[in-house]
């Protein structure tokens, strides 16, 4: 069957411009080759920013798991484990970070995309865009659950290295030992406080984010005109507000996660029990220990996120996908 031929404009000149044009045009994207091209990028971007920020996070879970020791802030935790345990100590659980962040960040972005899809389709596109924060959040909170799933046994070997420097020489030592003294149950034994974590941090995290970028191209920069450079620098300033919201949002939980992963529980006592027992220890000053290495680690991880996310999408091609801001 031949095909259709394109419709004349009259004018050779326009028709040939017309040709070009279509030509160069990006081709857009569905299905598989784009959500795989999201995940890739949200993989990417998350396995970097938290690898990259291995030191803070190991100063911020220290002041976690033994506050009355490391009680001089981010600068003084820094010191205080270099001049105990030497600077390579800051590195500890850089293998487990790197590789849980990189599953959990193609399960997150590429979920969050994915689920603020199908939302878009169930709910039809102006009763989507009419209720855009609760399919954010909606999707946000879909995509989190999953991608904790991937994400906690190598969170819980990270703790138990950054916790027991000795404990084992890196990410397979640590998962093997722990695998071997205490059975497979052991790497999901956080996943409550992950989840009441990492849900509202990411739903927080998406939400915040992308009510910033609405109302900076709504109120202070044409989004239409404005350079590859100016939109990375939106996504930036929107990530570091977004970070500390999700950083407020999920620090009680984040105290809560280190602690329980720190050590193995009591014979016959419960994750709830054990949760219920550390939330009364800690009180709620006691559960936003660490909260300001966490406001500069996670303003600063998100906004690289965002940043080199927004990067990775556009050179990958992956220009599809709905929005629906303003």
């Amino acid at each position: 069957m031949s095909s259709i031929p394109p419709i004349s404009t009259g004018s050779s000149k326009l028709d040939a411009l017309k040709q070009n044009v279509t030509a160069a045009a990006p081709k857009k994207l569905s299905g598989v080759d784009l959500y795989f091209r999201f995940a890739f990028a949200g993989a990417v971007c998350c396995s970097l920013t938290h690898g990259g920020l291995t030191p803070v996070d190991v100063v911020k879970t220290r002041i976690q798991l033994d506050p009355v020791t490391y009680n001089r802030g981010l600068i003084g935790g820094f010191r205080q484990i270099i001049a105990k345990d030497g600077a390579s100590a800051l590195l500890t659980g850089a293998g487990p970070t790197f590789a849980g962040y990189f599953l959990q960040g193609a399960f997150k972005f590429g979920g969050y995309e994915y689920f603020k899809q199908q939302s878009i389709s169930l709910l039809g596109y102006e009763t989507a865009a009419n209720n855009r924060t609760a399919v954010y959040l909606a999707s946000a909170a879909c995509a989190e659950f999953f991608a904790d799933i991937a994400l906690c046994p190598l969170e819980a070997t990270r703790i138990r290295l950054v916790s027991e420097p000795t404990f084992a020489n890196g990410l397979i030592g640590g998962m093997s030992k722990i695998y071997k003294q205490e059975g497979l149950g052991a790497f999901y034994s956080g996943f409550g406080p992950i989840l009441f974590k990492q849900v509202p941090y990411t739903m927080a995290k998406f939400a915040v984010m992308e009510k910033m970028v609405e109302f900076t191209y709504g109120n202070l920069v044409d989004k239409a005109t404005a350079s590859g450079a100016m939109q990375t620098g939106v996504n930036l300033g929107s990530g570091v507000i977004a970070g500390f919201a999700a950083a407020i949002v999920s620090q009680p939980a984040d105290t809560m996660l280190s602690k329980i992963n720190k050590t193995k529980g009591l014979p016959g006592e419960g994750t709830t029990s054990r949760l219920i027992k550390i939330a009364k220890e800690l009180g709620l000053r006691g559960s936003y220990s660490g909260i300001g290495a966490r406001l500069f680690m996670v303003g600063t991880l998100t906004a690289g996120q965002f940043a080199i996310y927004g990067d990775i999408k556009k050179a990958l091609g992956a220009v599809g996908g709905v929005e629906i801001a303003k």
